[in-house]
């Protein structure tokens, strides 16, 4: 298995990572990105612990070895269990708070590998690469992180008719043994800290765009590849007590910039096919299983939410206001509807051709008011913590100087926790729901699933009105009543 020492080891491959006009030299030793890698890494461990085997690996089919769960294709229930299982482990160790873990990505490419005849609409030769390099992220336990949407420069015109046709990342030469990759695409969510970035396109394309309906996979490290994070938040963290979430669990966005980057063939799925392009991700498994591991995330950070509320409630003595129990009881209504939603993706998943599909209607309704009622969640929150997230100590120096911390101390503690313990739990849920951290995570989760119309849509496309409009047209025919 690869240990968390193995995992920062192999990220000090010469990858170029920019930050404040700089090249990073080592991402592991950057206060950037330094705590979050380590925070990837104990996952890795996490996962190597001889008595989490069962838990968190499953044989691979090839080598015999023991392999993470993540890359375990689903045939029954059980299976799905297992992968829910595995990842909620690996949630609980960053609350929730990373959301592209290495177990995100290896959803998709189960999903490609379960039904290879999709990509074998390109060519026989596409589908048998894309169960290779399946294979290859299994028994190397490798973190492959994606980028499949372009970038916002002008979203009133396809990709072919841009001012430039090499804005978008894009196919610019074909060579005998590969292809040549030029322009940027976005979100490359922890692609700072992956192994490898899935480059493909999401987003509807056009007749003309050929060029940049495409499937491969380049290691970050490959000559040309260039990732531009936006502003790290471990950046402004003045220390882990002040902000004890954005100074470990910032996983970073960025721009990938694709400069005439060269992919040989055996890592290239998809190639100029706008329908195989479309059909990756709604003719395969792969965003079931890619969102079904987001949502088994999301339940695990409500949880910690709610949590969050319930230590601060307790701390300032409110549990027994009746006023305060009708909100906190609908907050637990509101993640209890989200914990059993992600059971039902489970429990009505069907098998078709021997793979098991969580359930499309139990994931896309679930992702569909994900944007409306975290936001809704937050502010439940905000509305019971009042003036306690701006009425703490400046730093934890205050608590330290002799000057200052006496009147700290006598002021500024709870009925129930001294004033570091009370500051240390406001800090905490500051950092969740107020800080630069927790604003990008309210962003973050508002638009997880793409616009809320769109995951709407795909809800409306799956659901059962056949069996809802026969009940209608059951009540318009019951027989007359003298």
């Amino acid at each position: 298995m690869r240990t968390g020492a193995d995992y920062l080891k192999s990220l000090r491959d010469g990858r170029q990572v920019f930050v404040d006009g700089e090249k990073v030299a080592d991402v592991t030793g950057h206060k950037a990105f330094r705590e979050a890698a380590r925070s990837m890494a104990r996952l890795y461990d996490i996962a190597a612990e001889p008595a989490n085997r069962e838990l968190m690996t499953f044989t691979s089919p090839k080598t015999g070895q023991p392999v993470l769960r993540a890359y375990q294709i689903p045939k029954t229930h059980a299976d799905l269990r297992a992968r829910r299982l595995f990842s909620e482990t690996w949630a609980e160790a960053t609350f929730g708070l990373m959301g592209r873990t290495p177990d995100h990505v290896a959803g998709f490419f189960c999903g490609f590998a379960a039904v290879p005849s999709v990509f074998a609409a390109g060519g026989q030769k596409f589908a048998d690469n894309v169960v290779a390099y399946h294979a290859k992220l299994r028994d190397e336990h490798l973190y492959a992180s994606y980028a499949i949407v372009p970038p916002q420069i002008d979203r009133s015109k396809p990709a072919h008719k841009q001012s430039d046709p090499a804005l978008y990342a894009g196919v610019v030469k074909e060579r005998d043994d590969g292809i040549v990759i030029s322009g940027a695409q976005q979100l490359a969510t922890g692609g700072v800290l992956s192994d490898v970035i899935h480059l493909s396109c999401i987003h509807p394309l056009q007749p003309g765009d050929e060029n940049y309906a495409n499937c491969v996979a380049i290691p970050v490290n490959a000559p040309g590849v260039k990732l531009y994070p936006r502003r790290p938040f471990a950046l402004a963290a003045a220390n882990s007590f002040d902000n004890p979430l954005s100074s470990r669990f910032d996983e970073s966005d960025s721009y990938v910039v694709f400069d005439n980057v060269f992919v040989p063939w055996e890592q290239v799925f998809c190639y100029r096919n706008l329908e195989v392009c479309r059909d990756q991700w709604w003719k395969t498994p792969s965003h079931l299983l890619g969102n079904h591991q987001a949502q088994v995330r999301y339940v695990t950070k409500l949880r910690f939410m709610i949590g969050l509320a319930q230590r601060m409630n307790e701390m300032t003595g409110n549990v027994g206001n009746p006023a305060v129990q009708i909100m906190m009881g609908e907050l637990a209504s509101l993640v209890s509807i989200y914990e059993n939603m992600l059971l039902s993706h489970e429990v009505t998943a069907p098998v078709i051709d021997g793979v098991l599909w969580p359930s499309k209607t139990g994931l896309y309704s679930a992702m569909a008011m994900q944007s409306e009622l975290n936001g809704r969640m937050l502010e439940s929150i905000r509305e019971l913590a009042g003036s306690a997230f701006i009425t703490l100590p400046s730093s934890l120096a205050d608590l330290e100087n002799p000057e200052t911390a006496p009147d700290i101390e006598r002021y500024m503690r709870s009925g129930s926790m001294d004033a570091k313990s009370r500051t240390a739990l406001m800090r905490l849920m500051w950092d969740f729901i107020g800080s630069e951290f927790g604003s990008r995570h309210q962003q973050y989760e508002k638009f997880y699933g793409g616009a809320s119309f769109l995951v709407k849509q795909n809800v409306y496309r799956n659901f059962d009105f056949k069996r809802a409009t026969a009940l209608v047209d059951a009540a318009l025919n019951l027989p007359a009543v003298e």
